[in-house]
């Protein structure tokens, strides 16, 4: 079966756990428009595709054709972006319905590991103490970038870490 357009924005929409009203009210659109994106009756707005890539952590490129870039990515050393320039982002979905969405300059992440300060602490969702932030910032003083951590807990919980 083809994947249409419309069909991608409602995967998109149920892997970040919003509604068609809650991603209706982040893109400033009614949520019938939303309806007759994912079943195919209209399209967004061609200005509106930028904003609902960036929302769903994609490329527009990617969302109008389907085709996934690399979740990572290894930007080569002369291409980098100065880490302060770079933002960490944590989408978090418990079992129990916590949502936690979390976007924080590198250069902030950097002074939290530096001063030994867990993360948790700061976003008060003990889903993502595990996750070694250390790793993560090895990972992109190397050059990563992109999903840098997917995990899925046999509970139900989701923790999704990027760096764009």
């Amino acid at each position: 079966m083809e994947s249409t357009l419309g069909k991608r924005i409602s995967e998109q929409r149920k892997k970040l756990s919003l509604t068609q009203e809650e991603l209706a009210e982040k893109l400033g659109v009614s949520a019938q428009a939303v309806s007759k994106w994912e079943n195919d009756v209209s399209c967004p707005d061609i200005l509106l595709l930028p904003e609902i890539a960036k929302l769903f952590g994609v490329t527009v490129d990617a969302l109008l054709s389907g085709k996934a870039e690399p979740e990572i990515i290894y930007v080569p050393e002369e291409e980098r972006k100065d880490i302060n320039d770079m933002m960490l982002k944590i989408i978090c979905d418990t079992h129990e319905g916590d949502k936690v969405r979390v976007n924080l300059p590198m250069g902030l992440v950097k002074v939290f590991l530096d001063s030994g300060m867990d993360i948790s602490e700061f976003t008060g969702n003990e889903s993502i103490k595990n996750i070694d932030l250390n790793k993560v910032m090895e990972l992109v003083e190397k050059g990563a970038m992109g999903n840098i951590v997917e995990v899925s807990t046999h509970d139900g919980d989701t923790v999704n870490i990027f760096v764009e």
